[in-house]
């Protein structure tokens, strides 16, 4: 961590440091001082704003009730209705005829009236005269209504919802006898329209999510689109509430006229609207303003420390053998720092690098070398053991074909191909034909074999003599160590990854047990002996020179699996293009 940090400690990047933090404080203050300068005025602005609607629709509420109000006067006041009123109060009942005449008047002055459904007339003894029907005032509305009503002497008394049509809106007024020293003469009951009242130009203007809430004077609402709780929003004098976990500003207006209250409810985000377009403003000015910042910090930084970028290009010349002084410039300790430390090292380090990779070049080969000289004549001396075994008992005929196959495999061995020491896995079988045939002369029948190659991996290129010690392995070790018949059988297929090949050798011989098979494979990574026949070096030569041949390329070494009487198994996986393809 520490020389993470001691990396970056550099003179330019100090300077760049030092400036973008100090230019970070102050876009941070002014930020923050206009934001909250220019917030508090939208959210008055917004509040102003609310709040003059709010006086608005309460002038326009006044209006509609005045409308209804005169209305309900013109029908009052009308010489018909007058007239049969007063006949009502005396005990003249109304014909059918003079209440149809009467129906024409009201439905007249009803269709003239904006927002009214119907006008209901009733006598002193709330006796229904219009609509014609049997219909009684107490039927309509409750007592206490009417007491209101009388104790009014005329003036319009609002009742709230109709119990008949919650679509509608009751008003009730006492009709008194113009003529008859003001007395009780009937009831009018007025049927409004409940969307006569909405605020659709309140809602229209700001384009706002609000709730907009209409309470008559009894605290009755009269139109809300807010299904909650009023309680908390009528008893409580506040200003914000939190509703559904969102705040609201909370705006009231009550009517001197009509005594109605008028609550608007707005969302406080909807307010700060503006104000989200301001901070994104300001942010977006803030980093506009630092990259510009940053480019004049950086064009700075590196007038400063220009001799010292220099000082080092001259250093890194080093490296492609070109030494030159270094000019002369007056700096900091990073100039002191790049002398003492590339000034000798970076000559130097090319040069041991390029020793070592020599070295280890010549010792790989050296050690192929060394491989191959050793496998050589390991494998003359079990030819010849082998034919020492044929002498006695083979005729001349098959004595010459024995010769012939030998010649051909020391000729395998020892002849040098312009490609080295690369062949191809046909050639490499062809040799295994011929060791067995030999093999053959001494163990008979009791050594068979079978081959699994596809032809399309024969010109597949593999080192000399790689499966060939396996075979041979599997022939002293398999059949030389039981009377049973051994069969060995060499398989060549494409692994599961399409770029490699697996290679196997098996016999059905004794096999080892688990303690055997453990000092095999540690003796085959240490080059020591494992048997006591022989020098036992067959399988760590091809161990080691599949190491040496294919290094990080070999996808799975040599690897040993034996069970006592059932045989054993040696493989190793190779990749396809490990040499040249013919």
């Amino acid at each position: 961590m520490f020389s993470r940090l001691k990396k970056w400690n550099t003179l330019r990047n100090q300077i760049l440091v030092v400036f973008l933090f100090v230019m970070a404080i102050v876009l941070l203050i002014v930020g923050t001082l206009t934001f909250n300068q220019v917030s508090t005025m939208l959210k008055n602005n917004a509040d102003k704003q609310i709040k003059q609607t709010a006086v608005e629709a309460n002038g326009r509420l006044g209006s509609l009730y005045e409308q209804i109000d005169t209305a309900s006067k013109l029908i009052m006041m009308n010489n018909n209705v007058q007239t049969t009123l007063l006949n009502e109060y005396e005990g003249i009942q109304t014909s059918f005829a003079q209440r149809q005449q009467l129906m024409g008047i009201v439905n007249m002055i009803q269709a003239n009236s904006e927002g009214i459904f119907s006008f209901e007339l009733y006598t002193s003894n709330r006796k229904h005269l219009l609509p014609l029907d049997d219909r009684n005032l107490t039927t309509r509305v409750s007592e206490k209504w009417i007491q209101q009503v009388d104790a009014a002497k005329g003036r319009l008394v609002w009742i709230g919802k109709d119990p008949d049509n919650p679509d509608n809106l009751l008003a009730l007024r006492r009709v008194n006898l113009l003529d008859h020293g003001f007395n009780k003469g009937g009831y009018l009951l007025i049927r409004i329209y409940r969307n006569y009242f909405q605020f659709t130009n309140q809602e229209s203007d700001n384009n706002l999510d609000q709730y907009s809430i209409l309470l008559d004077k009894n605290y009755k609402p009269i139109l809300s689109n807010y299904d909650g709780a009023l309680e908390p929003i009528i008893k409580n004098n506040i200003q914000t509430i939190f509703l559904d976990k969102q705040e609201y500003m909370v705006t009231k207006q009550i009517s001197n006229e009509t005594g109605w209250t008028i609550i608007i409810l707005t969302p406080v985000n909807d307010l700060t609207k503006g104000i989200n377009v301001l901070r994104m403003g300001i942010i977006f000015s803030g980093i506009i303003g630092y990259f510009i910042y940053f480019i004049c910090s950086l064009f700075l930084s590196n007038i400063i420390t220009r001799p010292i970028l220099k000082l080092t290009k001259t250093m890194e010349r080093v490296s492609n053998g070109t030494l030159t002084m270094a000019p002369k410039v007056l700096s900091a300790n990073e100039i002191v720092e790049l002398n003492s430390t590339y000034n000798h090292l970076v000559k130097e380090i090319n040069h041991l690098i390029e020793m070592v990779y020599q070295k280890e070049i010549i010792r790989s080969q050296s050690e192929l070398k060394a491989l191959q000289a050793q496998i050589n004549p390991h494998f003359l001396f079990n030819t010849l053991d082998a034919l020492r075994w044929s002498l006695e008992e083979k005729d001349e005929e098959e004595l010459s074909e024995l010769v012939v196959a030998m010649s051909n495999l020391f000729r395998y061995t020892i002849t040098k191909k312009t490609d080295g020491d690369w062949v191809t896995i046909k050639e490499e079988i062809q040799h295994i034909v011929d060791y067995i045939e030999i093999m053959k002369m001494r163990f008979g029948e009791h050594v068979n074999w079978n081959l699994n190659l596809s032809p399309e991996w024969e010109h597949v290129k593999i080192p000399k003599l790689l499966i060939q010690p396996l075979v041979e392995n599997a022939v002293l070790h398999g059949a030389g160590n039981t009377v049973e018949n051994c069969t060995i059988t060499i398989s060549i297929y494409q692994d599961a990854d399409k770029d490699y090949l697996q290679i196997l050798v098996q016999d059905d011989g004794p096999g080892v047990d688990e303690e055997k098979l453990v000092f095999i494979k540690k003796s085959i990574e240490t080059g020591e002996r494992t048997s006591e026949k022989g020098s036992g070096m067959a399988l760590s030569n091809v161990y080691k020179r599949l190491q040496l041949y294919y290094q990080d390329r070999l996808k799975q070494g040599l690897t040993i699996t034996s069970e006592v009487n059932v045989g054993t198994t040696v493989s190793f996986i190779i990749p396809v293009n490990g040499g040249e393809t013919c």
